[in-house]
């Protein structure tokens, strides 16, 4: 249980010189009002001439003055304004569990308290005493309040983490038999996630964002914001009945039309929830489901290490730009569109983090995309698909995860890797090379220019390798490899992996190499001393981790001679 205790550097404490400084903004805006409120009371008859005679001509009714400037209005608006930032000064709303979120909420829209309707028949029957208040007023702002409430929620944040656990268990539908006593251990069934319209409903989707934080907190990540679930849970809906991998798979999720949701919980992931569960019931959670289990779903697999939940929200926000010509007005001359590519992305106008905005770019990399420039000034810059991105970015922002199951995908390679491959290779001065599968081009940068081949299927990267002067054949590399004669002294090439092409790519690649020749390929580690190549001399470099931002994917370099 050790490691589930939060420590007290979790979190972040309200500064006391920042309530100090609340208080007194806060006491001379109220002595502001007060008076305001006295001078408009001596007044009143010359500020109606002033509203009065300032009004819109569609203004038929003009409120009276002592309506307008209520002193309770006002000091109640204050008091809400003042509460909120008070709680904005602490990490406290972060670990408020969705209710209390919600009567927070409550309260600060309605500082000045709403009435409660009448007692309804069955709790009159049931001996139910009428409430005075739906939501309680927020009291004043002052010391004697204000202290002492934010200590007691600075104080009971350990107690909201598992409130909040209990929350997200308790939401779940009573309406399906799937629901089960044993806690996170089993699908959980969620209904009126999504509403009629087809959006995600906000009360029952900040039950799934309060389990994407606990289970943030769980993995060491930054936490997710509202607007990352909120995507997720429209993508798995855009897939009904298709499960959609979040938070590097420590969860899945299957949204439906009818507005149910189905989740379920990585078992690496449930025992900790359970534990948590079993600490407010410790009766109620069987041992057997509180203890951290032993065997591995191979369809459920979770990785160490997803992308930030910033870069994942900075391409949440990407948009498509307009590709087709346009009029502003009809009789104008139509605009010439930034792209007539239709599959582009473009990242939200703004501000932004640039290192992590390299981040995504690097990710755009990785699925495909080419950044190019557009503008009469070529100073607006767009990310260009050979194919419609929207899936493939649906998973990513999803599961934090680069998918590895995408025949339009390739990884680029990194420049330390690519460097070790160059090394390799050992390339001489009057060697003529080859890059297969070229992508962009991240290992014939390092390769002679003016002696190296790139063979590229996709037309964008071919007009990027076009661009950086490289010799470019557009083409599939295998069939490209059956029909060619020409022969190379070294090859150097990073295949795509998936469905087990890395090995096909390689063979074709051997067929183009001439005898006494080097071949160089970065592998999946688990073809590390297959006899892909018999007869060749073959060397396997160690596996390498973490080079593919976003994957798990662990590699291995071969070198591998022709005999001559």
């Amino acid at each position: 249980m050790s490691e589930l205790v939060l420590q007290e550097d979790f979190f972040a404490p309200a500064s006391t010189d920042l309530i100090d400084g609340l208080l007194g903004q806060y006491k001379q805006l109220r002595s502001d009002i007060e008076m305001m409120a006295e001078l408009i009371k001596t007044h009143g008859v010359s500020v109606y001439h002033f509203l009065n005679g300032n009004r819109g001509n569609h203004d038929r009714y003009i409120r009276s003055v002592d309506e307008i400037f209520e002193l309770n209005g006002a000091i109640a608006s204050l008091n809400a304004d003042f509460w909120q930032k008070a709680l904005n000064l602490t990490d406290v709303y972060e670990y408020m569990p969705n209710n209390r979120r919600e009567e927070w909420r409550e309260q600060i829209q309605n500082p000045q308290g709403v009435k409660a309707k009448g007692i309804s028949q069955y709790d009159a029957r049931q001996g139910g005493q009428k409430k005075e208040w739906e939501v309680e007023p927020l009291p004043d702002f002052e010391e004697e309040a204000v202290r002492p409430t934010i200590t007691a929620l600075l104080n009971a944040r350990q107690q909201f983490f598992s409130e909040r656990v209990d929350g997200i268990f308790r939401a779940l539908s009573g309406e399906h038999v799937t629901n089960r006593p044993e806690g996170f251990g089993k699908r959980m069934i969620l209904a009126r996630v999504y509403n009629d319209w087809g959006s995600t409903e906000y009360r029952m989707a900040g039950y799934i964002q309060d389990l994407r934080i606990v289970i943030a907190k769980f993995m060491g990540r930054d936490e997710p914001r509202w607007n990352a679930t909120d995507s997720a849970l429209l993508a798995a809906r855009r897939r009904p009945g298709e499960w959609l991998a979040l938070d590097g798979g420590a969860l899945r999720v299957r949204g439906y039309l009818k507005g149910t949701a189905h989740l379920e919980v990585h078992p690496e992931m449930a025992w900790r929830l359970n534990c948590i569960l079993a600490q407010l019931y410790p009766m109620a959670i069987p041992p057997q489901f509180r203890q951290k289990p032993k065997r591995k779903l191979k369809d459920f697999v979770m990785m160490g290490k997803p992308l930030p939940f910033a870069v994942l929200g900075e391409l949440a926000r990407m948009k498509t730009e307009r590709y087709t010509p346009w009029r502003r007005e009809r009789w104008e001359e139509p605009l010439e569109p930034l792209t007539t590519n239709p599959f582009n992305r473009a990242f939200d106008y703004g501000d932004y983090d640039k290192a992590v905005r390299e981040q995504a770019e690097k990710v755009l990399e990785t699925i495909g995309g080419v950044k190019v420039m557009a503008g009469p000034r070529k100073n607006i810059s767009l990310w260009e698909f050979d194919y419609e991105p929207a899936s493939v970015l649906d998973e990513i922002i999803a599961s934090g995860c680069i998918p590895d199951q995408k025949s339009h995908q390739f990884y680029p390679t990194p420049a330390s890797l690519a460097e070790r491959c160059i090394e390799l290779a050992d390339i001489g001065l009057n060697d003529v090379c080859l890059e297969p599968s070229a992508g962009m081009g991240g290992l014939a940068e390092f390769m002679p220019q003016d002696r190296t081949t790139c063979v590229e299927i996709s037309p964008v990267h071919c007009r990027v390798l076009e661009a950086k002067g490289f010799s470019v054949v557009q083409a599939d590399f295998i069939k490209w490899a059956e029909s060619q004669n020409a022969k190379f002294d070294r090859i150097v090439m990073n295949p795509p992996f998936s469905e087990g092409r890395a090995v096909a790519h390689v063979q074709a690649a051997a067929e183009c190499l001439k005898p006494g020749g080097r071949l160089v390929a970065i592998m999946p580690s688990g073809n590390k001393d297959k006899d892909i190549l018999p007869g060749w001399q073959v060397d396997w470099s160690e596996p390498i981790s973490n080079e593919f931002a976003g994957t798990s994917i662990s590699v291995v370099i071969l070198t591998a001679t022709r005999e001559g």
